[in-house]
């Protein structure tokens, strides 16, 4: 039993045609070696460039504890100063992480440091990026994003191993329901295929991303991330054409994620304790029924 992993595609560089015809529109993930390469951020965002800039921030941490079910999505475990963390990711191990951390609100001059990938596609939030920290062994829980944008993570100063799974075998990775994020029962590097038989023959991708690597990850597609050295990343963001998908964001956005917190609020326990059923019961099922096909 195992779920079946196989390379990320990998090159150095690539047209507009072949990504767009190969990668874009088939909803393929890709790492691209050198699209960093006209950024400046590629020598200057070093630790000590980070702390000198936005080092007296406090910021939010999160670690690998499982969800509270009171508690809202994204509730924090702790804060500090951004330097300080940098401090303490750089000298050991921690499971802490910093998660969709937006520097450039304090230092907007970092927005000349990066370029978003137009000369591949278009639709990006250039003013929204998101930053994300973490320290060796810290890991970011599998889930996909709730907005549905596609993605390019590029990532800086370390190595980061990623695991990537279609959307389609969401079932299969026992999603929870009203949520775009999976049981945290499992260890994905190592299931217990005895307690999770759906996650058997489950098919992704990994790769391990280095300094200046940059993932482009389509919309809707499952990710797990696991910080191998005290390292960063920052994702920019574009909608995908489809209004069909752009009406699923909206309605995640609100909607959903409305309802969740609502029921949350009022049920805590009980109504993770259902949602966590269900999430078994739409696993077996499909299992059973054998998709996706």
């Amino acid at each position: 039993m195992s779920i079946i992993l196989t390379p990320i595609d990998t090159v150095d560089n690539i047209s507009k045609e072949d990504f767009v015809n190969n990668y874009l529109n088939p909803r393929k993930p890709l790492i691209i070696r050198r699209a960093t390469e006209s950024w400046p951020a590629l020598k200057k965002w070093t630790f000590d460039y980070l702390k000198e800039t936005v080092g007296d921030i406090t910021v939010p941490l999160y670690d690998s504890s499982k969800a509270d079910p009171a508690a809202p999505i994204n509730a924090s475990a702790a804060e500090m100063k951004f330097g300080d963390y940098i401090d303490l990711i750089q000298t050991q191990p921690t499971d802490l992480r910093i998660f969709l951390f937006d520097p450039i609100k304090s230092a907007p001059g970092l927005l000349d440091d990066y370029r978003s990938p137009t000369d591949l596609m278009g639709g990006f939030l250039d003013k929204y990026p998101n930053m994300f920290f973490g320290g060796k062994g810290s890991v970011t829980f599998l889930h996909y994003d709730i907005d549905l944008a596609h993605i390019f993570h590029t990532h800086f100063n370390g190595r980061k191993h990623v695991i990537l799974f279609d959307n389609k075998w969401s079932e299969h990775l026992y999603r929870i329901p009203y949520a775009t994020y999976a049981l945290e029962d499992y260890d994905i590097e190592n299931p217990d295929f005895e307690k999770f038989p759906a996650l058997d023959g489950v098919e992704g991708q990994e790769a391990i991303l280095e300094h200046g690597d940059t993932l482009f990850m389509p919309t809707g597609y499952w990710h797990w991330m696991k910080y191998l050295d005290g390292s960063f990343s920052i994702s920019l963001r574009a909608w995908d054409k489809s209004w069909g998908i752009k009406a699923k964001s909206l309605y995640n956005l609100t909607i959903q994620r409305k309802f969740d917190d609502i029921m949350k609020k009022n049920f805590k326990k009980r109504y993770m304790d259902w949602k966590e059923e269900l999430a078994y019961e739409r696993a077996d099922k499909a299992l059973a029924a054998g998709e996706p096909r």
